[in-house]
């Protein structure tokens, strides 16, 4: 899709200024940080039923929520702090099986990391020699919404105990943090 500043996007982020700055700056772009992979794992169980626009909108009402994404802060969250992010002031989504599965996959996310060194480690042991995945998709109607990876990989999160978090969900995280590169061939920001 050529845009207003005459660039060409992948379609989906449309005109909206938040969803294209989030399309241009990051989606796509490889993350090495655990705490933006964190901060993915959070925003993506949030986003589930919801549209991505919605969770952008409040992404930093999540940050203030969510302790700047420190795993190991969430991960101690107990009912004064649930009760906190129900409140209507919070800004986030306030659904508690979403805010108690958050901060018990921060716990399991510890686990990984310990387990693996860090989270996208563990992320890249199902990469093909642990590199990400650049796909040359012609049209936006060819991404996927999931693949056999994802599946794969959404299935041992689970086995693990991970919540909010299914093949779906498990594909817009690789896409988000770059693990899978799924920008349109013809796609300035690709």
């Amino acid at each position: 899709m050529t845009c207003d500043d005459g660039l060409i996007r992948c379609e989906w982020c449309g005109n909206d200024p938040l969803y294209r700055r989030y399309h241009d700056e990051e989606w796509g772009h490889e993350v090495t940080d655990d705490t933006k992979m964190f901060e993915f794992l959070i925003l993506e169980g949030a986003q589930a039923g919801l549209s991505w626009l919605t969770i952008l909108r409040r992404r930093e009402a999540y940050r203030a929520a969510f302790a700047d994404y420190d795993a190991e802060k969430v991960a101690r969250f107990g009912d004064e702090e649930i009760a906190r992010l129900l409140a209507p002031e919070s800004g986030i989504i306030r659904n508690r099986l979403k805010i108690v599965s958050a901060i018990s996959n921060a716990r399991l996310f510890l686990d990984v990391q310990e387990e693996f060194g860090s989270f996208g480690t563990y992320l890249r042991s199902y990469l093909p020699d642990g590199k990400a995945i650049i796909n040359h998709w012609q049209t936006i109607g060819e991404l996927p919404a999931s693949t056999a990876l994802s599946d794969k990989i959404a299935a041992d999160m689970k086995r693990r105990g991970f919540k909010f978090f299914g093949s779906t969900i498990c594909y817009s995280h690789l896409q988000a943090t770059g693990l899978v590169n799924d920008h349109i061939v013809s796609c300035a920001f690709r």
